[in-house]
């Protein structure tokens, strides 16, 4: 029993583990179209009428173990997914926090408007035709697994066909996000966070609660 949360005496309250002060609990409704959780950002890249093009997404994340698909949302009238839909196959990079203002920029302009081809150093893998950017510490070519139209997005489902980083962000063949350095973007505020100390292990940290 946790002597923290004696609820016989607290009714709704917690008392803080660093001070005796009782901290209210009382909930309240909020805005139901809130989606207040750290969003991993990325760099899609596709190949849009002869030319890379490169827009930035916060909706991403993996969506099946074996095989590897990723899914990303988008905008239905973004230039980048006519690149997608016309060729069955993208990119997906994901920046270091040195390339956050190159990551805005590509999320501001549409490719229909600016030429973002110069932006980063292109170079490509074993799909051919795929753009990938040669300073993001991870990159990835994609083949699409199937498009879901949503109301307003397209659900980009992606088979992670090659990927591809360096030794040097690697720490015991592994990627080492303390060398990759990924952000996410936080909404409210609508800003970019890098990502802090870990906290613990992963299906181990919790197993002190076993009773």
């Amino acid at each position: 029993m946790n002597p923290l949360a004696d609820k016989s005496s607290l009714k709704g309250a917690v008392r803080s583990s660093n001070t005796s002060e009782l901290q209210d609990m009382t909930k309240i409704e909020i805005n139901p179209g809130v989606a207040p959780f750290p969003k991993p950002i990325i760099l899609v890249g596709a190949m849009v009428e002869g030319n890379p093009n490169f827009i930035t997404i916060a909706w991403f994340n993996r969506m099946n173990g074996t095989p590897n698909i990723w899914g990303l949302a988008m905008g239905k009238k973004h230039y980048t997914l006519e690149g997608i839909r016309k060729n069955g196959k993208f990119s997906v990079n994901f920046p270091s926090v040195e390339l956050v203002e190159k990551t805005d920029f590509c999320g501001i302009y549409s490719g229909r408007e600016v030429d973002k081809s110069n932006t980063f150093e292109v170079f490509y893998g074993e799909l051919g035709d795929v753009p990938m950017i040669k300073e993001c510490p991870v990159t990835a070519e994609c083949s699409v697994h199937e498009i879901i139209e949503l109301p307003k997005t397209a659900l980009v489902l992606g088979e992670v066909r090659h990927a591809y980083s360096e030794e040097r962000f690697m720490t015991d063949g592994a990627l080492d996000a303390r060398k990759t350095r990924p952000f996410v973007f936080i909404r409210p505020g609508d800003q970019y966070w890098s990502l802090g100390d870990a906290i613990g292990d992963a299906w181990s940290i919790g197993k002190v609660h076993k009773e």
